[in-house]
């Protein structure tokens, strides 16, 4: 059996697929965790919406340590989480499927890590690949025969948020080989890897960015094409829940803190 967790980004609040789950609180120790925990195909599968009910926080506020440690904390081994981006890359279009490789961070107040106390000690964790290369090849395998247009890399920029970027932040994001821009990977990503769990993102094109956009940004602009895209989106990860495949890659996401004593909780 595996142990997967889905989070939703925007628009990705209550697959239909994962209907019938129980939702539960889980204390950490850095506030409560909402999961909705369930079965499917066979797998453990805990679904977090990131933005809470409602979409009721904005990316710079959300719980990202509890959502991760309340995971870890159930046993989850896989974090496959959906997010919705603006496009900096011309061939990386509204409606495009983009499975990460990498991510620039320009986060600025968020806390990043579980290892800035004394208790825990000082740790600095391998991010040379941000993303699980072995579950990566798995979302790949199934978007191959999906019908769903996708790419198989792309550079995730990670800005503060709430606000959208500036033309001029864009133009800068592009000479650093930016592909999309979001608001929540980071520290999702970072916290997972210290967390010794796997984590893959997909995200989904909804506009292209400021600058490059023939129209101002709107939220309302975002949410309307993840309608439009939700339906591909619960396909996949259907798909992803229910994969039985082989594949050769490897990771050393569970071990990648032996040097410093691995993760506790």
């Amino acid at each position: 059996m595996r142990k997967i967790a889905i989070i939703g980004g925007t628009g990705v609040y209550s697959p239909e697929s994962l209907s019938g789950f129980k939702s539960k609180v889980i204390q950490t120790p850095y506030g409560p965790a909402l999961c909705n925990i369930g079965e499917m195909a066979g797998n453990m599968v805990v679904f977090i919406t990131r933005h809470g009910v409602g979409h009721s926080t904005p990316p710079h506020k959300i719980n990202y340590r509890a959502n991760i440690w309340a995971l870890k904390s159930i046993g989850v081994e896989e974090i496959f989480a959906t997010t919705a981006v603006g496009s900096i890359n011309p061939a990386m279009k509204a409606g495009h499927f983009v499975v990460c490789d990498q991510v620039l961070d320009f986060t600025k107040s968020r806390i990043n890590t579980f290892y800035d106390t004394p208790e825990r000690g000082v740790a600095h964790v391998d991010f040379t690949e941000p993303y699980c290369p072995t579950l990566r090849a798995r979302v790949i395998d199934c978007l191959k025969d999906s019908g769903i247009t996708f790419h198989k890399t792309g550079t995730y920029v990670c800005t503060e948020g709430p606000r959208f970027e500036s033309a001029a932040e864009v133009k800068m994001f592009a000479k650093l080989g930016g592909d999309v821009l979001g608001m929540t990977n980071i520290p999702e990503s970072l916290l997972a890897r210290e967390a010794e769990t796997c984590y893959t993102n997909c995200s989904i094109v909804t506009n292209m960015a400021a600058g490059i956009s023939k129209t101002p940004l709107s939220h309302s602009e975002v949410v309307e094409e993840m309608d439009r895209s939700i339906k591909n989106m619960e396909k996949l990860i259907s798909a992803f829940i229910a994969y039985n495949g082989h594949i050769s890659c490897s990771c050393n996401c569970h071990n990648c803190m032996d040097e410093f004593g691995s993760f506790k909780l």
